[in-house]
């Protein structure tokens, strides 16, 4: 059977479910399966400069190092993705701002909700996401509501994912 996850905005009430993708990505999957075993994980929600229609949080560092597993760089509507940042990979002011550790870095976990991303940053190049997970019930409402983070700003809101028992 499928493993199913909840990934929630939580100030907008607004969730969708995504499956994991294990046959494709069985690493990624199981580390966030895993991390997701001891409860909610989640932050501060951002909506993409860069890459178009994506709403992310970074959370520490779960988990063992996976390097690429399933990546694209030009992620569809309804994907869900995994970057792993290390310390010098995020802007300084970004660090500070959301607490993250300047040498550990974080781990990025993104949905995609529009169509006609590219993950190209001015200041690295190429960024690769790992797709894990493919949203399966909810991504209309929840791309509204993404659009809103876009529209209306993201303060205030959470990104949350869970697992669904």
């Amino acid at each position: 059977m499928s493993k199913l996850i909840r990934i929630e905005l939580a100030q907008r009430g607004v969730a969708c479910t995504a499956r994991l993708l294990e046959a494709e990505a069985p690493r990624t999957s199981a580390a966030v399966w895993e991390v997701l075993a001891d409860g909610p994980v989640g932050g501060d929600a951002q909506h993409a400069k860069y890459a178009r229609n994506e709403v992310y949080t970074i959370v520490p560092r779960f988990g063992p190092r996976i390097g690429q597993e399933n990546p694209t760089v030009t992620p569809i509507p309804g994907d869900v993705c995994y970057f792993d940042f290390h310390g010098g990979m995020l802007d300084t002011s970004f660090k500070a701002d959301q607490g993250i550790d300047a040498e550990a870095g974080g781990i990025d976990l993104a949905i995609f909700y529009g169509r006609n991303n590219l993950l190209l940053n001015g200041d690295v190049g190429w960024v690769p996401g790992n797709v894990f997970a493919s949203i399966v019930d909810g991504l209309d409402a929840m791309a509204t509501a993404c659009h809103d983070v876009w529209r209306s700003g993201s303060v205030g809101e959470r990104l949350v994912y869970s697992r669904v028992e």
